[in-house]
């Protein structure tokens, strides 16, 4: 069952776990499970997505339940009216706050600005051996972006070299393999954990936050940090 976070005549809203596909896609033609028809079953009616999250983010996902409502969110998340609040665990001691201004090209060769702010909330160093070093640091920040290209956090985190953990491809593939192989570490550290927006009908502002899971809320008691007010 997907856990609901919000729920009317209009939208509704879940916390989507980590490696669930929103819906069918050619880049993960292997994918039998998918988060529309898992919700259209639990709720016995068509939904509608309103925006993407990529298959190993997690966090608050919002559908429309009709054509009507959709086109409304469309254009708010269009016209940048809908502010979307993301948990990362970045490798490395990043800058306490950022504007990344950095123009990002998609799979059609379409170059296109993209830009993120994030701010630092903690940062941690654990014994964990790494480049001759007996320790390796990290820490987690939360970061809005303004627009919503594809794997934009991704993309945008390596190319200040502070890739998030877990990330696959844009990430770093000897950090990944050091969690994996100490850790298990299969995810990704990033997590939706906040969407603000104002309801297409009644246009009352909403604030929908969504739960980090079990793997982020691991990762983080291993790097000693205070995720208390995000489980």
């Amino acid at each position: 069952m997907l856990e609901i976070l919000y729920q009317d005549e209009y939208i509704i809203a879940i916390n989507k776990p980590s490696g669930l596909l929103v819906h069918k896609s050619f880049y993960a033609r292997d994918a039998k499970v998918y988060a529309i028809q898992e919700l259209r079953n639990q709720i016995g009616q068509h939904v509608y997505p309103i925006h993407r999250l990529d298959r190993k983010t997690s966090g608050v996902l919002l559908f429309a339940l009709d054509a009507a409502v959709l086109k409304i969110m469309n254009d708010r998340f269009a016209t940048r009216e809908v502010e979307k609040k993301y948990l990362a665990i970045l490798r490395g001691w990043s800058p306490e706050e950022l504007t990344i201004d950095y123009d990002l090209t998609n799979d059609d060769d379409v170059t296109q600005n993209a830009i993120t702010y994030f701010h630092r909330l903690q940062n941690a160093e654990v014994a964990l051996a790494f480049n001759n070093k007996p320790t390796s640091r990290y820490c987690l920040v939360e970061a809005i972006p303004e627009t919503g290209r594809m794997h934009q956090l991704r993309k945008h985190f390596k190319h200040i070299f502070h890739p998030i953990l877990g990330s696959r491809p844009h990430g770093c593939n000897k950090q990944n393999k050091l969690w994996l192989e100490n850790f298990d570490l299969k995810g990704m550290m990033l997590h939706a954990h906040q969407l603000i927006f104002n309801h297409p009908i009644s246009n009352e502002q909403l604030i929908l936050n969504a739960k980090i899971n079990e793997e982020f809320s691991k990762v983080g008691t291993i790097l000693n940090l205070d995720l208390s007010k995000y489980q």
